[in-house]
């Protein structure tokens, strides 16, 4: 999110005209900051007490020569365009482009990040949802906001205060309400409204995560707008149609026969209309699919098991085994159609959702009660892999939750699968030292071109550029200690920086001719 100086390379030229921080700006107000705790410069003894600012040099490496090489490393990709393959942002946003209204509607009441850690703080939901006063909202997150010090949702919401909304303050109990006023004027300005910033953040594409049977009519006035010039395209969401244990499942087969104009009595038809289905999201430029799993596991049934089980489900007389097994089976289904229209496969396994039962009764799905759980790959993922791991349409990005196996299982898988790819660290492991271990654990064994790129999984629009600066400035420091290893050399460190902020993810993420 900043220049570099110097002479207009071809880089520059690309990155350079896009830019969303100045560098100098940042100089300029870190020279304001008290030299503070044992005479060192910039640190201050209250950050409460003091304005917002951000440091320039923020993430990257504390001691020279590495800080500097990252500096250059990241001024060579700061602000260059964003890709965002994955995430929870709506079409309707920016087909709509309402205004956002206030700072608690845009930073807090959607975003599961910062809710679940409030409500841990003893902050119930019900106080940080409608119909709650959207000035109390906000107060909860200012007076617990020396609590979230050292998260990583107390980082980014600092960047998007400081870097996005322009604010100087910083959250307190004291500073709540002259925040609250200050930016909800400032998001009742032009441009501050979703296009303008859509723009502003220089966004190339944006992915959706979209339920097969959704009518993608968003998509469709955003491709039909004359005045809208950016890219966003719908994704293949069919998690709560291969769970037939869900009591909820009978009605979803329904709205799936009527979004895809297809009567489903049988198994047959039922596969039948996920495939015209998919057929739909990529002719409105779908480029993946995206499957959540708690317990990962992908042996196929025979057609005749997998008639019997979607006919005994459609009666209400499937079992939970049954329903695990036919779970399982559906997500083969899914790599056997990527192998057919080319979309690609994105798995996220090894979430617990909805932990806690009443939160779920009260408030339903994605009230940040979700918590990880152990994730095997190697064993589940073989019966998958053994029939379409080398097909030459086939590819498939592998999140998890479990870092304990992305040295042991997903480095290597992908170190040998040439339909393999690792996504990025996600949900709880997207904090900077989660993105380093990341990179320590996987590099030896794939090096960067097995992995897809950075995915930002945001709920907030002023949250995407945020999230991509994080990636790129620890991606900066990890490469600046390959050279000053003597691993790689500058030039290298900064293709690879490049690839890494940008080419990847647009690379990964695109359909599979074959």
């Amino acid at each position: 999110m900043g220049n570099r100086s110097g002479s207009a390379t071809d880089s520059d030229r690309r990155y350079g005209s896009l830019a969303r921080r100045d560098v100098a700006a940042h100089a300029s107000s870190s020279d304001k900051l008290a030299t503070g705790v044992a005479g060192i410069p910039g640190v201050r003894r209250d950050r409460m007490s003091a304005p917002l600012t951000i440091h320039p040099h923020i993430l990257l490496p504390a001691g020279e020569p590495a800080r500097a090489i990252a500096a250059e490393l990241y001024a060579e990709v700061a602000s260059g365009p964003i890709v965002s393959p994955h995430g929870h942002i709506e079409a309707a946003l920016l087909a709509q482009d309402t205004p956002f209204g206030d700072p608690a509607a845009l930073l807090v009441t959607p975003d599961h990040y910062v809710t679940r850690l409030l409500h841990a703080h003893g902050v119930s939901l019900e106080e940080l949802r409608p119909p709650a006063d959207p000035r109390a909202i906000w107060r909860h997150l200012c007076e617990h906001w020396p609590l979230l010090g050292g998260t990583v949702v107390r980082l980014w919401t600092e960047l998007t205060l400081h870097d996005v909304l322009g604010a100087r303050v910083a959250p307190s109990a004291a500073t709540a309400d002259v925040l609250f006023d200050e930016l909800s004027e400032r998001l009742a300005q032009p441009e501050y409204r979703p296009r303008a910033l859509y723009e502003r953040f220089a966004i190339e594409l944006l992915a959706t995560t979209d339920d097969p049977a959704d009518d993608l009519r968003h998509h469709r006035a955003l491709a039909a707008d004359p005045g809208w010039n950016g890219r966003v395209i719908p994704t293949f969401r069919p998690d709560a149609y291969f769970d037939p244990g869900r009591p909820s499942w009978p009605a979803r087969i329904e709205r799936l026969a009527a979004a895809a104009d297809l009567p489903i009595g049988t198994y047959d038809d039922f596969v039948a209309a996920l495939e015209r289905r998919r057929a739909v999201f990529a002719e409105h430029g779908a480029t993946a699919s995206d499957h959540g799993v708690e317990r990962l596991a992908t042996e196929r049934l025979d057609d005749g098991t997998a008639r019997r089980i979607f006919a005994a489900a459609l009666r209400g007389d499937c079992d939970a085994q049954e329903a695990a097994a036919f779970g399982a089976h559906m997500l083969d289904e899914m790599a056997r159609m990527s192998c057919e229209d080319g979309l690609v496969m994105q798995l996220h396994p090894g979430v617990l959702r909805d932990h806690h039962g009443a939160t779920l009764r009260s408030h339903g799905p994605n009230a940040g009660a979700d918590i990880p759980i152990g994730a095997e790959f190697t064993r589940a993922l073989r019966p998958l892999l053994e029939r379409y791991g080398t097909h030459a349409r086939f590819r498939i990005v592998l999140f998890t939750v479990d870092e304990t196996t992305f040295a042991r299982e997903l480095a290597p898988l992908a170190g040998f699968y040439p339909s393999v790819y690792l996504g990025a660290p996600w949900w709880f492991l997207d904090s900077p030292a989660g993105m380093l271990r990341f990179r320590r654990a996987v590099t030896d064994t794939v090096g960067f071109h097995r992995t897809a790129g950075f995915v930002d999984d945001a709920r907030s629009l002023c949250s995407i550029p945020v999230r991509h600066d994080v990636a790129r400035r620890v991606d900066c420091a990890f490469l600046s200690e390959l050279v000053c290893e003597h691993r790689l050399g500058l030039d290298e460190a900064l293709a690879i920086a490049r690839e890494l902020a940008h080419d990847r993810a647009l690379r990964v993420f695109t359909r599979s001719d074959g």
